[in-house]
């Protein structure tokens, strides 16, 4: 899942892109708006955090100006107004959600779920391939009755495989979902973290199910 974080304050920003990082998701941090706009318009996101009081371009004209593009991106706002009014203002201006600062971060974490799961953006919590069983919240994997232990970025490509199970993905798809805009490290990445997946899940059982089509990319199936 990518993130777009949209906040100024540098302390912050650098904080929760870290903490994101480490709980599997791909996060791109901008400080203001219009540098917001400009990703917004060169990339993909699942959900948008995004700042209230911003330089240059604020978040409020920020929200009201993409949603006029008909964006249906999930946006959850943040910001120190926390009287009625504001909360009024920024929901009508197209937020899917209002967070006050300051906030804890689970409860960051579990607005994030509670957008996803919202109708339109429904996702599986639970998704099961042959014996291969991945719960999303808990973020636990197992095959048949062995339970496996993957790192964050593994249990990120293994979410974007089984989420589109069935779809050969490639490379590049892969590389621009996981990783970060900023992304700079070896073109070879996704092959060494797919070998480690199929290393963990598919090694060690007859029927496997991380596949290879070849000058296409990868797919995630019971049978190729």
């Amino acid at each position: 899942m990518r993130i777009l974080l949209v906040e100024d304050e540098s302390d912050l920003q650098q904080l929760l892109k870290k903490r994101l990082a480490q709980s599997g998701y791909a996060v791109d941090a901008v400080a203001d708006g219009w540098e917001a706009q400009d990703y917004l318009a060169a990339m993909q996101y699942d959900l948008i955090i995004l700042d209230w009081m911003l330089p240059g371009l604020d978040g409020i004209s920020l929200l009201a100006k993409f949603r006029r593009t008909d964006l249906i991106t999930p946006v959850l706002l943040l910001t120190a107004k926390d009287n009625i009014e504001d909360r009024v203002t920024g929901l009508d201006a197209g937020a899917d959600d209002y967070l006050i600062k300051p906030f804890a971060f689970d409860e960051l974490l579990a607005r994030i779920r509670a957008l996803m799961r919202r109708p339109g953006n429904v996702r599986a919590d639970t998704i099961c391939v042959a014996d291969l069983t991945v719960n999303f919240s808990s973020r636990t994997v197992t095959r048949g009755e062995k339970q496996i232990s993957l790192s964050s970025k593994e249990f990120a490509v293994l979410e974007y495989l089984i989420r589109n199970q069935g779809i050969v993905l490639s490379k590049e798809k892969i590389e621009e979902h996981i990783w970060n805009y900023d992304f700079s490290g070896s073109s070879n990445v996704i092959n060494v973290y797919i070998r480690y997946l199929r290393k963990k899940i598919d090694d060690d059982f007859d029927l496997k199910l991380i596949h290879t089509v070849r000058g296409a990319g990868y797919v995630l199936q019971e049978r190729l």
